[in-house]
């Protein structure tokens, strides 16, 4: 699996990008906030592949938190790469976090694609996304992960708060934690 590539710009256009990397060419997809974002010709970015029996796909971030977003809007029943493509070109990350955490229907109906089911969709589903800002906000990023490794174990989310409340440490020691109180619910 391709997690970052690293290499010189040959075409730009506002959607997708051509890095070569030692030769070997990528069609890497981009959001226009990370197409905006480059500004040199060589090129370093996070990656997320895609591959389907008839496609292998590469879409490409230049902010953590943006492929992070993706990652997290894929995951949602009917949302594809090309609406998860549409909400990091609409939104920041720290953006989206703020449209979700206020679950405002209407900033998110403006994105191409979303209509107003959708967006009530996304916003029931996406209610704890959580932004990683800086080092001081790694708690919570172990918190999310942590959370997202037990509902991939079947565990509801609203046990899964209730078992993590208050906890603190590394994903690990948050997911052992949680599956120990988990079982005693």
């Amino acid at each position: 699996m391709i997690v970052g590539i690293e290499g010189n710009i040959e075409r730009k256009d506002p959607t997708f990008v051509h890095v070569n990397v030692n030769g070997l060419i990528y069609e890497v997809h981009v959001s226009l906030n990370t197409s905006n974002a480059i500004e040199e010709t060589k090129v370093k970015l996070f990656v997320t592949q895609i591959v389907r029996e008839d496609s292998n796909q590469l879409f490409g971030f230049m902010d953590l938190n943006e492929k992070r977003m993706f990652d997290t809007v894929l995951k949602i029943n009917g949302v594809g790469p090309k609406v998860g493509l549409a909400i990091c070109s609409t939104f920041t990350a720290s953006t989206f976090a703020k449209v979700v955490s206020s679950k405002d229907v209407g900033m998110l109906k403006r994105v191409p694609g979303i209509g107003p089911k959708a967006a009530s969709r996304i916003l029931v589903e996406l209610a704890d996304f959580i932004v990683d800002g800086n080092e001081e906000e790694n708690i919570s990023s172990s918190l999310g992960d942590a959370v997202m490794a037990l509902e991939s174990l079947g565990f509801k989310k609203e046990a899964i708060k209730k078992a993590l409340a208050g906890s603190s440490g590394d994903t690990s020691s948050l997911v052992k934690e949680g599956l120990k109180k988990l079982q005693r619910l």
